[in-house]
């Protein structure tokens, strides 16, 4: 009996995946398709013109979202920025907003992005959630202004634009990149497991057919080798990178691929303690948090792994609600408290940035 059965606290959807028993069948959604149809359906009722209109609390395909991000610029050019770092595989622009208040050029800096797995939606919601949320606090709200004032955001709502649009129009759980392959018909690589840090060793797969996929060579990707490209130019003043994922409930820092403890654990440790506490005020909802070897699992070539080489010294990557029930099928109704509560989160994190912290930066990279 399907309610018989208990899995491991820390497995989530992945885990289960490469674990699972073929004879096993877990039945969390009495109805699949409806809920898919929920997502997905109404969209002319969706398209807003004005970003007064826009609806935070549903999900948006990728051209209302790239409309968005322009819309933004235009109506906040004081705040929000907006450019390409480059192109994917079937050639759509790499667009990243940048939030922060024109000052100095040389302001520290956070990256984020979102929508690495093309099927874990919540991710872009959230990032335009955090842009909505930061201007519309920024006259009000001391904490975000002196965020803003300090720091600059990379924001990158759609990081796998080829297969978020390929989630909406053809397979909603497709996770990987939508590259081909010339000697199989598979297409795609895990755009997680093809950073240049320990490039397709454990917790990856050298198989085209797989989710793991790692590609047939580092920053073989276009998406990453360009957001490898942007980040490497700015890495002196890039201080933390986010990545957004789902789910698990979770909040990983270095090292994905070995069992080993960072250099500045404590000041991440800290930084990550911090971070889920102030989650956990939204509404209770615990997260774990740690390295994400021991926490999740060993996974080589992960943008964190890389960012941490790179010298960026606060490197975390989100899993966000839930912790198996809706999985990548996360409802509408829980946009607004899963992004509730990621946004403190997320703030804890750049205001540590803005707190020094004592740590050795002697041996940097340390990877």
């Amino acid at each position: 009996h399907a309610k018989d059965l208990i899995l491991p606290q820390n497995w989530d959807h992945e885990t289960y995946t490469a674990h699972q028993n073929p004879s096993l069948i877990l039945v969390f959604i009495s109805n699949l398709q409806k809920e898919i149809e929920k997502q997905t359906g109404y969209r002319s009722s969706r398209k807003r013109r004005s970003t007064a209109q826009y609806n935070y609390e549903v999900y948006h395909s990728l051209e209302e979202i790239q409309s968005w991000m322009f819309e933004m610029n235009r109506t906040h050019p004081k705040l929000v920025d907006v450019f390409s770092v480059g192109k994917s595989y079937e050639g759509r622009p790499l667009h990243v907003l940048q939030l922060g208040k024109r000052s100095h050029p040389q302001k520290k800096a956070v990256w984020i992005d979102c929508g690495v797995h093309a099927r874990e939606w919540i991710g872009p919601a959230f990032c335009q959630w955090f842009v909505k949320e930061a201007i519309n606090s920024y006259q009000y709200d001391s904490a975000m202004r002196r965020l803003l004032n300090h720091l600059n955001f990379y924001i990158m709502p759609v990081f796998n634009v080829d297969g978020y649009h390929f989630s909406w129009t053809k397979d909603r759980f497709w996770r990987k990149t939508r590259s081909k392959n010339h000697k199989f018909h598979c297409r795609g690589v895990d755009a997680n497991r093809n950073w240049k840090v320990k490039w397709c060793e454990e917790g990856a797969s050298s198989h085209p057919c797989d989710d793991t996929y790692c590609g047939p060579f580092p920053e073989s990707e276009p998406e990453v080798k360009a957001v490898a490209k942007f980040l490497r130019k700015r890495k002196k003043r890039v201080k933390a990178y986010i990545s957004i994922h789902a789910y698990a409930q979770m909040l990983l820092y270095p090292y994905s691929y070995k069992y080993a403890t960072i250099p500045n654990f404590n000041c991440v440790e800290s930084a990550a303690h911090n971070a889920v506490t102030a989650l956990y005020s939204a509404y209770g909802e615990r997260y774990r948090y740690g390295p994400a070897s021991t926490t999740l699992y060993v996974s080589s070539g992960s943008s964190i792994d890389w960012a941490y080489r790179n010298g960026i010294q606060y490197a975390f990557a989100f899993e966000l609600r839930d912790t198996g029930h809706f999985g990548f099928l996360l409802p509408e109704s829980l946009i607004n408290p899963t992004c509730t509560e990621t946004m403190k989160a997320v703030k804890a994190i750049a205001s540590s940035l803005l707190n020094k912290c004592e740590t050795d930066r002697e041996g940097f990279p340390y990877i």
